[in-house]
């Protein structure tokens, strides 16, 4: 996830090593944080595969400090950061986490790609909403099976259910909120900007 933050940055515009560790830390904060040991070697990984590179004169200096290098996306940095946000299979335990990385990022995308992520992400919520129900739904059978089971457990299990199952209807609503806006023409309201 590192890599397509730091991509999608830099396809705003040139950063140095401090602002890039800063936006990263905020967008995933406030508990999660990435340290300069895993920042700069990605950095520098994403360097040496040509993905980004340092800008002006700075690139020439082997004495400037880690932190104060500025770097820029190259084209082929440009391919994987669209590879990436088209990605909608790996991490998939992970993937609501991902999708709203990629939701800062959409306004980079053309509008049928923002399309395709939002839809996917619609059924992606849809078929965890399915996965819940199903669950609560065995686990009714399987404690009605069971007599010696505390009813105020069962209870307790089936509203966490419920209530999961309520955020995956939200995380869908906020979805196709996103997807209204995105007209054409009318793409920068995705992210807030007019």
């Amino acid at each position: 996830m590192y890599e397509l933050i730091i991509l999608a940055l830099l396809m705003r515009f040139p950063m140095h090593g401090y602002l890039i560790a800063k936006i990263t830390n905020d967008k995933i904060g406030p508990w999660a944080k990435v340290s300069n040991g895993t920042l700069y070697p990605l950095l520098t990984r994403l360097e040496q595969s040509g993905l980004i590179m340092r800008a002006g004169d700075e690139a020439d200096s082997t004495q400037t400090e880690r932190n104060t290098r500025t770097f820029m996306i190259t084209e082929e940095g440009r391919r994987r950061f669209n590879k990436l946000m088209m990605d909608t299979s790996s991490n998939i335990g992970d993937y609501q986490r991902v999708f709203h990385q990629k939701v800062s990022s959409l306004d980079l995308l053309p509008y049928r790609e923002c399309l395709h992520l939002l839809n996917h992400y619609i059924n992606y919520c849809q078929a965890c909403i399915l996965h819940n129900k199903t669950e609560a739904a065995n686990l009714v059978h399987e404690l009605a099976d069971n007599k010696g089971t505390n009813p105020a457990h069962r209870e307790l299990a089936l509203n966490i259910m419920q209530h999961r199952a309520e955020q995956w209807q939200a995380e869908i609503d906020w979805t196709l909120q996103l997807r209204e806006k995105l007209v054409p023409g009318k793409k920068d309201t995705l992210t807030g900007s007019s």
